[in-house]
C-alpha cells in the first residue's frame, strides 16, 4: 500500500468523511476513469457527461453565489471531467486550482447524493427488484474476488425480516425507518486477521468508491489505523503526509452496539451503494427528462471479520442469541414504560 490506499482504508476504518479531505490522490488519468467506472458513470456516453458537467456548473453557480467563492475557469469548464480530479490531486493544473478543484469536488458530491435519492424514490420498482440488483452486483464482484485467489473463506449475505425491522427501529433512539441502514447486509469472513485489509481494498477497486461509505455509521472493534502501521513499518514514511493526524482517532468518540457483546469484535461499516437504473428509465434520446441522472444510491452493510474472531464471537455473552435477547428485553421494556401497574409493595 501507498499513501493513497492508506487515506483510503482509514477513512472507511473509522468512518470519516472525504468532505474532510483536502487532498486526492490520482496520479493519471486511467486511474480516475476506473473510478469514476466504479461510480457507475462513463462519460464516453453523451448523456453521463451531460449529467456530470451540469452536476458541475450546479456546484460552481452554489460557491459564487452562496458565499462568493472565485472557481477559475480552467476548473469551472474543464477539458474533460478526469481533469477536475488530477487537479484536486496536485498532479495538473497551478498549485491554487488544487484548492478550488477540491471545494467544487466536495459540493458535486452531495448534489450527486441529493439527485440519486431523488430518482430513487421516483422511480417504480420493488424492493424485492432493488434487492436484486445489489445481490447481482456484489455476488458478481464476490466471484471476481475468489477468481482471484483472495483468502476469503465465507461471503454470505441476508436481508432483515418484517419482524427484525420492527424491533430494531423500535430498539433506535430515532425511530426512523430511515435509520435501517443494514437492512441488506453481507458477511465477508477471511482466513486471517492480515487478510482483511487486502480484501477490503479489493472491495473500493471492484465494488464501491471508497468515498460513498456512509459517514458516522463504522463500528470498528477489529482493526485499529495504528496497528494497520505497527505492523507495516514501510508505512511510516507517510505519516506526515495524512490528511488527519495520527491521534485524531484517539480523540474520536467510538459508539458500540449496546446489544453486542463486550468482547464481541468486528469492522461494520454502511455504503451507499450506486446502481444504474437504465432498465427503469427510457433510453437517452427519448427522455425528457431536464436532469438526466441514471444512478441510485441504495445502503448496503457490510460486516468483515477473520475466521478465529468469527468463532470467538460466538462464544460466552457475545452469541447472536443472546445478542438478539438483549434487543428485545430493551424494546419490551420501552414499550411498557408508563402502562405497566407496579405491583403493591408489602
Amino acid at each position: 500500500m501507498g499513501l493513497r490506499e492508506l487515506e483510503r482504508i482509514r477513512l472507511i476504518l473509522r468512518g470519516g468523511s472525504v468532505i474532510d479531505w483536502r487532498r486526492m490522490h490520482f496520479q493519471v488519468r486511467d486511474e480516475v476513469d476506473r473510478f469514476l467506472h466504479l461510480c457507475q458513470i462513463d462519460t464516453k456516453r453523451t448523456e453521463d457527461d451531460a449529467w456530470v458537467r451540469k452536476v458541475l456548473a450546479d456546484a460552481v453557480e452554489y460557491l459564487r453565489k452562496t458565499f462568493n467563492y472565485r472557481v477559475a475557469d480552467v476548473v469551472a469548464n474543464p477539458d474533460e471531467i478526469h481533469d477536475l480530479f488530477l487537479f484536486a490531486s496536485g498532479v495538473k493544473g497551478l498549485p491554487r486550482h488544487r484548492r478550488i478543484a477540491c471545494i467544487v469536488l466536495k459540493v458535486m458530491h452531495v448534489i450527486q447524493h441529493i439527485e440519486g435519492r431523488d430518482l430513487l424514490h421516483r422511480l417504480a420498482f420493488s424492493e424485492m427488484e432493488l434487492s436484486k440488483l445489489v445481490l447481482d452486483k456484489v455476488l458478481g464482484v464476490a466471484q471476481k474476488l475468489q477468481a482471484k485467489g483472495l483468502p476469503v473463506s465465507e461471503f454470505a449475505h441476508s436481508i432483515k425480516t418484517q419482524d427484525s425491522l420492527i424491533t430494531k427501529l423500535l430498539a433506535k433512539k430515532e425511530t426512523v425507518a430511515a435509520q435501517i441502514y443494514d437492512r441488506t447486509r453481507f458477511r465477508i469472513i477471511t482466513r486471517k486477521q492480515d487478510d482483511v485489509l487486502p480484501v477490503l481494498y479489493f472491495l473500493t477497486q471492484h465494488l464501491f468508491p471508497f468515498n460513498f461509505v456512509v459517514p458516522g455509521q463504522t463500528e470498528n472493534t477489529l482493526i485499529q489505523f495504528r496497528t494497520v502501521l505497527d505492523g507495516n513499518p514501510q508505512l511510516q514514511q507517510y505519516v506526515q503526509q495524512l490528511q488527519l493526524d495520527l491521534d485524531y482517532e484517539d480523540r474520536e468518540e467510538r459508539a458500540r452496539n449496546l446489544y453486542s457483546g463486550n468482547t464481541y469484535r468486528a469492522l461494520n461499516f454502511i455504503v451507499d451503494l450506486p446502481l444504474r437504473m437504465d432498465s427503469y428509465l427510457p433510453c437517452p434520446e427519448q427522455d425528457l427528462r431536464e436532469r438526466k441522472n441514471r444512478i441510485v444510491f441504495t445502503l448496503v452493510e457490510f460486516q468483515i471479520m477473520d475466521e478465529e474472531t468469527a468463532r470467538q464471537n460466538e462464544q460466552g455473552a457475545n452469541a447472536h442469541r443472546l445478542y438478539k435477547h438483549r434487543q428485545r428485553r430493551r424494546v419490551l421494556r420501552r414499550l411498557s414504560r408508563g402502562l405497566v401497574v407496579p405491583r403493591r409493595q408489602g
